[in-house]
């Protein structure tokens, strides 16, 4: 995602490995090596660890005819795991591409030669259809020729692809460079000739076995979003000429980042590459239909947008969901505790004590087994698909936590609910009953807080994880205190109704999160509504079906609200 040498290690791993060769293919460990790579560039050094890690762990069971390459390959993972600077860290993980690469190449041999013989084959009759077109000095010859020289290309470029990722970003932009000029209000035939002299070139050293150096960059979907950024603000100051520069880098650094929305979103790869070059020789002519361009490159940015994974949780939404969840034990207990002061039992409320320090500790290790069981999960499975379907688990649980504190949202539910069970303990003098309502309230808290913090973990950086965590024991820490030392009466109820408000924020923000991302496995369609925007904070994605989600949670709040007033009255 981040960076062409990102793109280079992606795409050279990628695509060695086709689904037409009969031998080993190695294309889960290189979408674990592109995740380690991206998130080494983004500084994520958790992110990387688990990527590699999971790298190793698949690793482990490999075993290969070729001694020598399967070695360098353990070699460079080692060197990937024992490295301890962010600048080494993505050097050696770009070695483990390498290695790797040779390492499919070797066991599933391909004639490179061969495959340029046969590009040259099927390719260079329409290169000299074109030539031939150019020589009539006719537009519309040209044109015809030029849109089956560049269909042409996108049909047999693959192996341009496998074999030089630096010469096939040089032929894209050539090619592209061409249609601008050809698309311009006056198009200047010569410069379109120069151009496609200079595409003929880089063909034929690449027919040479010649390869082009990869430029390192800082390219990302934030880049082309950027650029199209420059040249909106450059066209709502009417400044065309800018406009066109920005969007003429685009098309130069496209290449470079392609992959990633191709793999995404290969309807919009084929606009982007179709479109971006009319744009730019639109911004040229003398009338400029300047509204018209500036839609069409807001539905661009809109749809690029989408594609990054940017929906990403903060400590804060860490922090409150252990905070509302602690919160609602610590009061729980107080509760239980007064009940016995007023019944003159105080001596029983040490078993509430012990039920609720055995609530926390099930809750803990039921934490432990979750996340052995979600880690299980994933090693055959798509992490990011298994992540949206747990988010959405997890967004209907909090719903129906909602609607549980939403009926406990008065004195008199919520008083009747302890009380009940309480006066049956104590009539009883069980202390098992007494432990046992303690100990079941704090581990029901101590499960809702699990399956929460499950819908989020993949999508939230560890140390802001610990963070939330951390902020709200300190606050906790402090409201236990004023709880059971200061004895603050504190209205119950309005806890609950400030709680519920929270819970269903935090829904929204994890359906439109998880819906998302199953949008981006391809797992549910995606339908953009381009006159919204993408406000990731809150999880709000302007596409229908995330739309219909959240749309959904508001009813089902509205309805249960409506329901409790008119059963109150």
């Amino acid at each position: 995602m981040k960076r062409f040498l990102q793109i280079c290690s992606f795409l050279v791993c990628m695509f060695v490995a086709l689904p037409a060769l009969a031998g080993t293919s190695y294309s889960s460990f290189y979408i674990s090596i592109s995740d380690a790579l991206i998130n080494a560039k983004q500084g994520n050094s958790e992110q990387t660890k688990e990527a590699i890690d999971e790298f190793a762990e698949n690793w482990a069971s490999v075993t290969s005819n070729q001694q020598e390459a399967k070695s360098k390959v353990d070699e460079a993972l080692n060197a990937v795991l024992e490295s301890s600077t962010q600048e080494e860290q993505i050097n050696t993980i770009m070695q483990l591409s390498t290695a790797l690469s040779r390492l499919e190449k070797l066991e599933n041999p391909v004639d490179e030669e061969a495959e340029r013989q046969d590009f040259e084959t099927k390719y260079t009759p329409f290169m000299k259809q074109f030539e031939e077109a150019l020589a009539t000095d006719d537009l519309e010859t040209i044109l015809q020729a030029y849109n089956v020289l560049n269909g042409k290309w996108n049909q047999y470029e693959q192996p341009v692809r496998e074999q030089s990722v630096g010469m096939y970003g040089q032929i894209e932009t050539q090619l592209a460079f061409i249609r601008i000029t050809l698309a311009s209000e006056e198009p200047d035939l010569s410069l379109a000739a120069s151009q496609y002299a200079a595409f003929k070139k880089s063909i034929e050293q690449f027919l040479d076995g010649e390869d082009v150096a990869v430029e390192e960059g800082n390219y990302s979907l934030q880049t082309l979003i950027d650029l199209i950024d420059d040249a909106l603000q450059s066209i709502e100051n009417e400044k065309y000429d800018e406009a066109s520069d920005a969007l003429t880098e685009f098309i130069i650094v496209w290449p470079n980042i392609e992959m990633e929305v191709s793999t995404r979103n290969s309807s919009l790869y084929t606009k982007l590459e179709s479109d971006l070059p009319i744009l730019v020789s639109e911004l040229t002519k003398d009338k400029v239909d300047a509204d018209s361009i500036a839609d069409r490159l807001s539905e661009f940015k809109t749809e690029i947008q989408l594609l990054q994974e940017d929906g990403d949780y903060t400590f804060w939404d860490s922090s409150l969901i252990l905070l509302r969840e602690g919160l609602e034990a610590l009061l729980i207990i107080m509760v239980l505790v007064s009940f016995l002061k007023k019944s003159n039992q105080q001596h029983m409320a040490r078993w509430i004590h012990v039920g609720a320090f055995l609530g926390v500790v099930l809750s803990a290790v039921a934490a432990v087994a979750l996340s052995f069981i979600f880690h299980s999960l994933t090693v055959n499975t798509s992490r990011e698909i298994l992540e949206g379907y747990v988010g959405l688990i997890a967004a209907a649980m909090m719903i129906g936590v909602g609607g549980w504190l939403h009926n406990k949202s008065t004195v008199a539910s919520w008083n009747a609910s302890l009380s009940k069970q309480m006066g049956q303990a104590i009539s009883k003098q069980s202390v098992f009953a007494m432990a046992t309502i303690s100990f079941l309230s704090v581990f029901r808290e101590g499960a809702e807080t699990i399956i929460f913090y499950v819908g989020i973990v993949p999508s939230i950086s560890m140390f802001d994880f610990i963070l939330g965590i951390v902020l709200a024991l300190a606050i906790l820490a402090v409201v236990a205190i004023i709880l059971f030392k200061i004895s603050v009466r504190i209205q119950v109820h309005k806890f609950f109704f400030v709680a519920t408000i929270f819970i269903y924020m935090l829904a929204f923000k994890m359906i439109g999160s998880s819906i998302h991302t199953l949008q981006l496995t391809n797992i549910l369609p995606t339908t953009v509504i381009h006159e919204l925007p993408v406000i990731s904070q809150i999880g709000f994605y302007p596409t229908i079906e995330t739309i219909i989600g959240q749309f959904i949670l508001i009813l089902i709040y509205i309805g249960i609200t409506i329901y409790k007033k008119t059963k109150k009255h």
